[in-house]
C-alpha cells in the first residue's frame, strides 16, 4: 500500500509571472504533511501539477514512482481534494460518487461505505446544491476515498466546517495517516495544522523555504525567551541586561529576556533581592513560527490598520 509523493524542481511560469521556482520536496507514508505558504506561494499549483492538471515547464511530480497521467485507475492510488464545488449540483451525493466509481470499475458497495466514512449518511440521497460548503467538503473526502488510495492530497479541507466537523477531520487525518497513506493538506489555519500535522512544508515565491517538523518549527521559533512577571521591572531589567541577556518590557509589569536560561535567570533574580510572581520559558504557537519564517515571501500585504 505505501507510496510517497515525490515533488522535484518543479519550475512552472505563467506569462511573467513565476508561480514556481524549483519546488522540491517528498510526502512519506504514516504521517500528515502540512503545505503551507503565503497567497500565490505555488501551494496550489504545485498540487495541480502533482495530480496532471498542470504541466510543469521544468522538473517532475511522482505518486508511488510515476507521473499521474500514468497511472491506471488512479482514484486507486491517489485520492484529492482540490475544489469542492467541481461537482454536478443536480445530482445526489450518492449519485455522484456512483458516477465516479463506475468510472473505475468500483461497485456501489464503496459508495456506500465512503458515504458512512465521511458522515453524510443522513443527507447521501439529496441533491449537492442544496449542501453546505461544509458538506461538500465531506462529500470531496468521501470521492477522494473511493478508491481506498495509499496516497490522499486535500486543499484547505477545514474550510466551511463547523466546530464539530473541524474535530471530525483532526481525528480523520491522523487516522489515515496511521494507516500508513501518505496524506498531503494545504491549509491556512496554523492552529489546525498544529494540532494535526506531523510534518510541514512550507512554501515561499514557489520555492520550499522550510521542510521540518511541526516540532522543530515550534522548537526554533520558541527560541531562548523566557516570560517575567515583576512589580520591579526596572530592577529586573538592570540585573539581567548586565548579565548579558537581551530585555524587552512588553506590558507594565511583564518582561520578555532572551540570552538566558530560565534557571539562570531565577538565580539573578533571587540573588539580587528582585521580587517575581512568575517565570515561564515560551513556547511558540505555530502560528508565531510561520508568520516569523515567512515574512520575506508575503507577495500580497494589505496596509496595517491606523
Amino acid at each position: 500500500m505505501e507510496a510517497t509523493i515525490e515533488v522535484t524542481g518543479l519550475r512552472k511560469r505563467f506569462g511573467s509571472a513565476l508561480a514556481l521556482d524549483g519546488m522540491t520536496f517528498t510526502v512519506v507514508p504514516g504521517q500528515v504533511t502540512g503545505f503551507v505558504g503565503p497567497n500565490g506561494a505555488g501551494k496550489s499549483t504545485t498540487m495541480r501539477v502533482i495530480l496532471g492538471l498542470d504541466a510543469a515547464d521544468a522538473g517532475t511530480a511522482l505518486i508511488g514512482g510515476r507521473p499521474y497521467p500514468s497511472l491506471r485507475r488512479p482514484l486507486s492510488q491517489v485520492g484529492s481534494l482540490l475544489d469542492a464545488a467541481a461537482l454536478q449540483p443536480s445530482r445526489s451525493a450518492r449519485n455522484h460518487l456512483l458516477w465516479l466509481a463506475y468510472s473505475q470499475g468500483l461497485g456501489s458497495t464503496r459508495v456506500d461505505a465512503v458515504i458512512e466514512q465521511a458522515g453524510l449518511g443522513s443527507a447521501a440521497r439529496r441533491k449537492a446544491r442544496g449542501y453546505s460548503l461544509g458538506m461538500r467538503q465531506r462529500l470531496g473526502i468521501a470521492a477522494a476515498l473511493l478508491g481506498d488510495p495509499p496516497v490522499l492530497m486535500f486543499d484547505e479541507p477545514f474550510n466551511g466546517m463547523d466546530p464539530e466537523g473541524i474535530v471530525w477531520m483532526r481525528g480523520f487525518l491522523k487516522a489515515l495517516a496511521r494507516q500508513g497513506r501518505a496524506v498531503l493538506v494545504s491549509s491556512h489555519l496554523m492552529s489546525e495544522l498544529q494540532d494535526t500535522a506531523d510534518h510541514l512544508i512550507v512554501a515561499g515565491r514557489g520555492q520550499v523555504i522550510a521542510d521540518t517538523s511541526v516540532a522543530e518549527l515550534i522548537a526554533a521559533a520558541s527560541a531562548d525567551r523566557v516570560t517575567i512577571r515583576t512589580p520591579a521591572r526596572a530592577e529586573a531589567m538592570t540585573v539581567l541586561a548586565r548579565a548579558g541577556a537581551e530585555v524587552a518590557a512588553t506590558a507594565p509589569d511583564v518582561l520578555t529576556v532572551c540570552g538566558l536560561p530560565p534557571e539562570r535567570i531565577v538565580v539573578l533574580l533571587s540573588g539580587n533581592s528582585v521580587p517575581f510572581a512568575e517565570l515561564s520559558a515560551h513556547r511558540a504557537s505555530l502560528e508565531e513560527a510561520y508568520m516569523e519564517l515567512t515574512r520575506d515571501a508575503v507577495e500580497f500585504r494589505a496596509e496595517a490598520s491606523s
